[in-house]
Parts: structure tokens; sequence; C-alpha cells
């Protein structure tokens, strides 16, 4: 692939590695080199949907989001969160929840760092899962002009007219879930509401300040038709600009934070060790991400290839069906990952067929902005 692009992934992946051969010799290499690829396949559809939002913010948000937002993703929600669910759940401060987690106790020690992230688990699903469901449900139910699945999108697009049907979907799920699969149904419920208000506050207010930025744009373009505009102008834009920016980045952050849950908790499957956990999934794993997402937006891949931002959210809609199903179950990490990469590989295939049939017939077979721009309309 374009070295430009993911030149700095490998290199970051040859560092990594080289660091875990240091620190634990050929063992902690090989769990490092797992870790990153159960993480770039668990989170390939985060790429597709990060590209979906990025094309939407400006040059200046996108650079912030490459850069600063790497950095939170890595040490963040890869190193720093994992300590602090440990650290709340078990009442231990942060000098002590690193001391645990360094310790490599094993993982059915009921005082490991490992048992008590699992421990965490239906909190942590429930928030995850709510904040994906939605992602997703809000997704199915607009109405746009390609369909993938045509056979249950048209309909679930009809449904959506309905107003706040999502939420209502989403409440019920959560209610119904807490009851029959939850152990502490209290907290759960604590847990899910907040990925379901984080969502509505993050996603509306980056709605809201993207919308009034576009009026501020419509407005000053008639008074430049017009005649010279005051000099307040261009300020204003800038500012309603910047503050839609920001709210996408906070919204691009959660997502990455609801996506990086199930990767996580199944990396404690393979090691305990938060050193090789954090070089494997935060270095690895999260630089590959974005640079995958970086690729979809400069090649214009979903564009060309128009069920591809299907396919990440009906993963999407998956990986939120198993984080809140393992609110009561454990679902294999390794069926999670495959499940994503199966709806992305089959969106894409379809693309293709329907790219050289459409060739064949002399129909343009990219999508327009305009058209982008209506399936971005709903995040």
């Amino acid at each position: 692939m374009n070295l430009r692009i993911f030149g700095w992934s490998y290199a970051v992946t040859a560092a990594s590695l080289v660091v875990a051969l240091l620190y634990g010799g050929w063992e902690a290499l090989i769990l490092c080199a797992v870790l990153g690829i159960l993480e770039v396949s668990l989170s390939f559809d985060n790429a597709v949907v990060n590209a979906t939002v990025l094309e939407r913010m400006s040059e200046f948000w996108q650079k912030i989001f490459l850069t600063i937002g790497i950095l939170i993703a890595v040490f963040g929600m890869r190193l720093v969160f994992p300590l602090l669910i440990v650290g709340i759940t078990a009442d231990l401060n942060p000098v002590e929840a690193v001391t645990l987690a360094l310790e490599r106790r094993p993982e059915d020690d009921p005082t490991s760092y490992a048992y008590l992230l699992n421990e965490a688990y239906p909190q942590i699903a429930a928030f995850g899962g709510m904040f994906l469901l939605m992602l997703f449900l809000d997704w199915v139910f607009t109405e746009r002009e390609h369909t993938w699945l045509s056979w249950v999108e048209r309909p679930l697009a009809r449904i959506g007219q309905l107003n706040r049907i999502s939420v209502v979907i989403a409440i019920v799920a959560l209610v119904l879930l807490a009851t029959f699969l939850a152990d502490e149904p209290t907290v759960v419920l604590i847990a899910g509401s907040l990925g379901l208000i984080t969502y509505l506050a993050v996603n509306g207010l980056g709605d809201f300040f993207e919308q009034a930025g576009q009026k501020q744009l419509e407005a000053f373009e008639e008074e430049d038709a017009a005649g010279p505009r005051n000099g307040s102008g261009p300020s204003q834009l800038a500012k309603a600009t910047g503050k839609a920016g920001f709210f996408l980045f906070l919204y691009l952050e959660v997502l990455d934070a609801a996506f990086s849950f199930d990767g996580v908790i199944g990396a404690f499957a393979i090691t305990t060790d938060p050193i090789i956990i954090a070089l494997g999934l935060g270095l690895i794993g999260a630089m590959f991400v974005r640079s995958l997402t970086v690729f979809l937006v400069r090649k214009g891949t979903l564009a060309d290839y128009v069920y591809l931002e299907h396919g990440a959210h009906w993963a999407i809609g998956a990986l939120a069906a198993i984080l809140l199903v393992g609110i009561g179950y454990h679902v294999n990490e390794v069926v999670t990952g495959l499940v994503g990469v199966a709806f992305i590989l089959s969106a894409l295939a379809s693309s293709i067929l329907r790219n050289r049939r459409l060739a064949a017939q002399g129909v343009e077979t990219r999508k327009t902005a305009d058209e982008l721009a209506a399936d971005h309309t709903s995040v």
C-alpha cells in the first residue's frame, strides 16, 4: 500500500516489536504481534466510520484528530482506561492500580488486574454497546440514495420516519438486557444510560454547530454577491466551524473508545501484561487504524465503493449486539473480529460487482459529493 500513508505504522510496528523483544524476549514479541493483528481485525470498521466523519471536518481538525487524537487513543483508551476501571472497581489509587497491573498475577486470581477488569465488563459493555447501538440505529433508520441489503434497509428507513424511534428501541433493549442478563441491573442501567446520553450529547452538538457553520457560510456567500461583507464575518464563520470541528473531534474520540472496549477486554485472554497490551493494541493497532482512516479519506475509497460504509455500519450493529449480549454471556473475541471483517469484505465485494456492472453499461459508478453529503447527514 501507499508508503506515505502507512510508513509511520510500519515504523511504529517495527519499533514496538523490538521493545517487546527487549522487554520480555521472543514470547513477548509474539504476543505483541498477535495483539496488533487482533486490534486491526477488530477495528477495520472503526476506520471506515472514522473516514466518513473525517471527510466532514476541516483540514485543521483532521490534523488534530490524526495527531492529538491518536495519542488519546494509544495512551488514553489502551493504557489509562483499563487502569482507571480497575482503580474504580477495586477502590485503588492510580499508583496502586499500576502496581497491581505490573504484578502479572494469574487471571483467575480474584485480586489480579485482569480479573478485576473482567468483573467490570458488564458496565463497560453496557456503555459501549449503547453508544454503538445508537450509531447503528440512527444510520439504518435514515433514508439514503444507495442501499446494500435493500430487503431490510428500505423498510427500516421507512420505519425511521417515526420520530425518535432509535432512542425508544435503544432504551427498551437496555431495560430488557439489564433485567434478564445482568447480575447487577442498576449498575448496567446507569452505564447504558450514560452511553446513550454521551451519544446524544456529542453527536447532537456536533450536528448543531456544523449546521450553524453551514448557515453562516451561505449568509456570507449572499453578502459577497450583494457587496463587501463586514469585518466580523470571517471570524464568526471560523468560530462556528471550529465548534463543529471540535464536537466532531469529541464524537470520534468517544467512538474510538466504544470500538476499543472489545479489544482491550479481549487482550486479557492473550496476556495480562499492560506493557505488552499497550505496545500491541495501543501503538501497533491504533497506528494502523489511523493509517487506514487516512487511506480511505485520501483515496476516496468510500466514494468508489458505495457499499463499504454500509458494511461498516452493519458491522457496528453486530458489535453493539455482541457487547450488549456480553453483559450476561461471554462472546469470543475471534467471533467479534470475524463478523466485522465478514461484513466489510462482503460490502467491498458487492461494491466491486456493482461498479463492473454499471461500467459495462457506461454508467458513472462513483458517488457524487451531494450523495456523500446526504449519506452523512446522520453520522
